[in-house]
């Protein structure tokens, strides 16, 4: 007979955080973020300067936020806050996170409606739309580098991005089956048989 396998080691206890601290670091957060790059300064907010999650840890809570209805930021700004403090931590999360890119967004609703298409509008949206795809690729980049770990795992990202910038598959779709391939790929396989 033989030995089980051992149990995984147990998750570590989510560091201690006051509301305080767990607001401002959000409300630095999105106060200072732009548009879609907004990962990049979760992760580097939440995994290499606080160190309150691990990169495991953090990619698993973006999976699961992206699979949420609502902005990614919003939905791991939910998660951690939660982790780190229940129900008013996630709460005092939200709230810092949201907070400043809804005081911003009214503020550029109105100065939008007095300025209206002027080409300095225009050039400071470009700008900001650019710095948003290159925090992007830097998170994907230094993310992927750590969660696909063969060469499959890029061919299923590449073939999923191919899947929808190349031939208009919708999202949702592609991710689908993207992730059922993917899956039975990984699946478990008998490796005693010969």
């Amino acid at each position: 007979m033989s030995d089980p396998a051992p149990s995984p080691d147990p998750p570590p206890n989510p560091p201690i955080v006051s509301l305080a601290r767990l607001f401002w670091v959000f409300f630095v957060m999105g106060a200072t973020s732009l548009g879609g790059g907004v990962v990049g300064y979760l992760r580097t907010g939440l995994v290499v300067r606080n160190r309150w999650v691990d990169d495991i840890t953090f990619v698993e809570l973006l999976a699961i936020s992206q699979t949420l209805p609502g902005l990614n930021a919003t939905n791991m700004s939910i998660l951690v806050g939660d982790r780190l403090r229940g129900g008013w931590g996630a709460l005092v999360a939200t709230l810092g996170m949201c907070l400043p890119g809804a005081s911003l967004m009214i503020a550029a609703a109105y100065a939008v409606g007095i300025g209206g298409d002027d080409p300095v509008s225009k050039a400071f949206l470009h700008g900001i739309a650019a710095g948003a795809v290159g925090l992007i690729v830097v998170v994907m980049v230094q993310l992927g580098a750590k969660v696909l770990k063969g060469v499959a795992d890029y061919v299923f990202v590449l073939a999923t991005a191919a899947a929808v910038a190349g031939f208009g598959v919708q999202v949702p779709y592609a991710l689908i089956v993207g992730g059922i391939v993917a899956i039975w790929w990984h699946r478990p396989r008998d490796r005693i048989r010969k």
